[in-house]
């Protein structure tokens, strides 16, 4: 599905990738991880869009996106969710779902669905149906989390990418997250790429781990395998 060939990212002098190649199969749960500028969010712009002077190459289900924007990224099946939520705050939840989900009835993705019927859906999925009529902007940090993933759901993404969806959640918030995901990915098939610091919600969620470090992959196996590898506890414990 995702493809990344010996993509290579500088900014000036400093080195944020370096020929780093990975492949994600569909369906799958992959979970990123690495210290603090290891180039985890790099990697991520790169393959959203936000990032597209870059060398190397990034294809999706066989289509090469190099110098594609991030919203035409978004046409072919990539939406990403942000630490920071940002629902339009005048809007109701449902309200907020709207808007993606009427972009993908242009696409074709909802069948024969009603936009109204998706809604109530996806809103019952995250569980938040008592409050579908309630503006965003008196919404907790959890509920606002959650909304964000529902309008990352609405948009109907091959992948799926959470950018540190989980930051800042209690242990019992990050299991409801997690709960989500793993659900979202059971039921649909859509593939998962997680970006987190907590890594008990990477290990318990992903089916492989790839973990950066200085700009290049040093460990990609199952969850297991990579907290077991020298390499992972160097970059995480120094020596």
């Amino acid at each position: 599905m995702l493809e990344i060939r010996n993509l290579t990212k500088m900014f000036g002098g400093f080195t944020a990738l370096s020929d780093v190649n990975l492949s994600v199969e569909p369906g799958e749960r992959l979970g990123l991880i690495g210290p603090n500028g290891s180039g985890k969010t790099t990697l991520i712009n790169c393959i959203s869009g936000s990032i597209r002077d870059y060398e190397g190459e990034v294809q999706f289900n066989g289509q090469g996106l190099n110098g594609l924007v991030a919203h035409k990224r978004t046409r072919v099946g990539i939406c990403r969710s942000f630490q920071i939520p940002k629902p339009f705050a005048s809007m109701t939840i449902k309200e907020n779902l709207l808007v993606p989900l009427e972009y993908a009835v242009q696409k074709g993705d909802l069948g024969g669905t009603s936009i109204y019927e998706e809604a109530d859906n996806i809103i019952d999925t995250i569980g938040l149906a008592e409050k579908a009529d309630q503006l965003t902007s008196g919404l907790t940090q959890i509920e606002m989390r959650k909304v964000e993933l529902a309008r990352a759901m609405a948009a109907k993404p091959k992948l799926l990418i959470c950018d540190e969806a989980m930051a800042g959640l209690s242990s019992s918030e990050v299991d409801d997250i997690l709960k989500i995901l793993i659900a979202l990915n059971e039921a649909t098939k859509i593939t998962i790429i997680m970006i987190e610091h907590i890594m008990r919600a990477v290990m318990s969620f992903s089916e492989r781990v790839v973990c950066l470090d200085a700009g290049k992959v040093i460990a990609n196996a199952t969850p297991d395998e990579v907290i077991k590898t020298p390499a992972v506890e160097k970059a995480y414990l120094g020596e």
